[in-house]
C-alpha cells in the first residue's frame, strides 16, 4: 500500500466513497453497495450520444458524465451528434465542464438525437467499431430508450464497442427500472394542462379528451389522470369499452349534476371491440419497426359526441410533454445517472444500464433492460379506477 494516496469522489446519490490511487493512474473503489469492484482505469477517451425522441433531462445526463470524467478521472469526452448516426459518420464535438455550462435546466439535447438504427444498414455494426477505433474512443455512453439501448446491447454482445447505458424515455416502460427521467417532467405537463382544462369544460358543461404519450404502456396516462382528477384513464394494456365509457359521462352527468368531465386516452389505447371506429395509425414506421401512433383522441371525442349528445373537444399534447425544463426531480435523477454512468465506464462495466431501484442506483445487464416492456401496475390502476365516473 505504500505510495497510495487517498482522495474523495462522490458516488450516484451523494455518498462519500474513498478512492485510493497510486502512481499508474489507476484506483480502486469502495461502495456502500458492496466490496471495492477492482482497479478502476484513469484518463480515458469518452464518448457520448442521446438516441430516440428527446426528453428534458437529457443535458443534465451529459453534463454529469463530463464534470465527474473532467475533473475526477482526467478523461477527455466527445459527443456523437444525432444518436447513432454520429457514430456511423464520425460526427463529434469535443465536451467539457466549460461548454456544458448553463445546461442543467435546458430541455431537448445539445447532440441532437435520431432514430437511427447501425443493424438496418449495411455494414452499419461493423462501421461502429471503425469509428471508435479511428477516433481513439475506450468506452460509450448511449443515453436512451428501448432502441438505442437495444442496439448498444447488441454492440456488446458482438463484441464490438464498449457501451454503458442510461435510461430515457418519457414513457417510463424499460423494465429494469423503477422510473426513467423524463417521465416525471412530462407528467407534470400533462396534469398543468388537465388543471386548465377543468375549468373550461366546466364552463361550456363539455367533456375533454386529452390524449398523451406512451406508446404501447400507459404509465403517463396513468399518473397523470390520478394526479389531475381524470373522469376516465383509457390504456393500451386494458383495451376499452367505449359503451362504458359513454355510460360513466352519462352518469357524471344526468344523475350527479356535475358539468364537465375529463378523459384522459393513452396515444396506444384501442377499443376492446375491434372495428367499433378508426382510432389511428398513419401506417409509416420508423427504422426500429414502430409505427406513428395517433389520432385516438380526435376520434374518441367524436364518437363521445354522437353516442351521448355532450359536447366534446379532443387536446392532443403531443411534443409539448418532451419540451422544456426538467423538474427538479428529473434533474437529480438524471444528474445521479450520469454520475454513475461514469464510474461504470471506470469499473470497466460494459454491456450495463445504470438504474434506479427502491431509491438507489445500481447497474443491471443491457439484456434484462431491454428484454420486454414494463408496464402499467394492476394496484396503482385499481387506485385510478376508484374515481372513474
Amino acid at each position: 500500500m505504500a505510495g497510495l494516496v487517498l482522495s474523495i469522489g462522490v458516488l450516484a446519490g451523494g455518498v462519500a466513497a474513498a478512492l485510493l490511487v497510486d502512481g499508474s493512474g489507476s484506483e480502486t473503489s469502495t461502495s456502500k453497495n458492496g466490496p471495492p469492484r477492482g482497479p478502476r482505469v484513469r484518463r480515458m477517451k469518452v464518448g457520448m450520444l442521446t438516441g430516440g425522441g428527446d426528453c428534458p433531462g437529457l443535458n443534465a445526463v451529459l453534463r454529469a458524465v463530463v464534470r465527474k470524467g473532467e475533473t475526477v478521472y482526467g478523461d477527455e469526452l466527445v459527443g456523437f451528434r444525432d444518436g447513432w448516426r454520429g457514430v456511423l459518420e464520425g460526427d463529434v464535438m469535443p465536451l467539457s465542464v466549460e461548454t456544458m455550462r448553463g445546461t442543467l435546466p435546458k430541455g431537448g439535447t445539445m447532440l441532437g438525437s435520431s432514430r437511427t438504427n447501425p443493424y438496418k444498414l449495411d455494414g452499419g455494426a461493423e462501421q461502429v467499431r471503425t469509428t471508435m477505433n479511428e477516433l481513439g474512443i475506450d468506452a460509450l455512453v448511449a443515453v436512451g430508450g428501448e432502441d438505442t439501448l437495444g442496439v448498444a446491447s447488441k454492440l456488446t454482445a458482438d463484441g464490438l464497442a464498449k457501451v454503458v447505458g442510461v435510461p430515457k424515455t418519457i414513457d417510463n416502460d424499460l423494465s429494469a427500472t423503477e422510473l426513467t427521467f423524463g417521465f416525471d417532467t412530462a407528467v407534470q405537463v400533462c396534469v398543468d394542462a388537465i388543471d386548465r382544462l377543468h375549468t373550461t369544460a366546466e364552463s361550456h358543461d363539455r367533456v375533454m379528451v386529452v390524449e398523451v404519450m406512451g406508446r404501447h404502456a400507459g404509465h403517463i396516462a396513468l399518473w397523470a389522470g390520478i394526479a389531475g382528477g381524470a373522469t376516465m384513464v383509457l390504456l393500451p394494456e386494458k383495451p376499452f369499452d367505449i359503451e362504458e365509457v359513454c355510460a360513466a359521462i352519462r352518469h357524471r352527468h344526468e344523475a350527479k349534476g356535475r358539468y364537465a368531465s375529463i378523459v384522459v386516452v393513452s396515444e396506444g389505447a384501442v377499443p376492446a371491440e375491434a372495428g367499433t371506429f378508426q382510432p389511428h395509425s398513419s401506417g409509416e414506421v420508423d427504422a426500429f419497426g414502430h409505427a406513428r401512433l395517433g389520432g385516438i383522441g380526435d376520434a374518441l371525442a367524436k364518437e363521445i359526441e354522437e353516442r351521448t349528445g355532450y359536447e366534446s373537444r379532443a387536446v392532443v399534447l403531443g411534443h409539448i410533454q418532451r419540451g422544456g425544463t426538467p423538474t427538479a426531480f428529473d434533474r437529480v435523477l438524471s444528474t445521479r445517472f450520469g454520475i454513475a454512468a461514469i464510474d461504470a465506464v471506470h469499473d470497466g462495466a460494459f454491456g450495463h444500464m445504470v438504474a434506479l431501484h427502491a431509491g438507489e442506483i445500481v447497474r443491471v445487464p443491457l439484456g434484462e433492460a431491454t428484454g420486454e416492456l414494463k408496464l402499467i401496475s394492476k394496484d396503482l390502476y385499481d387506485v385510478a379506477k376508484v374515481f372513474f365516473g
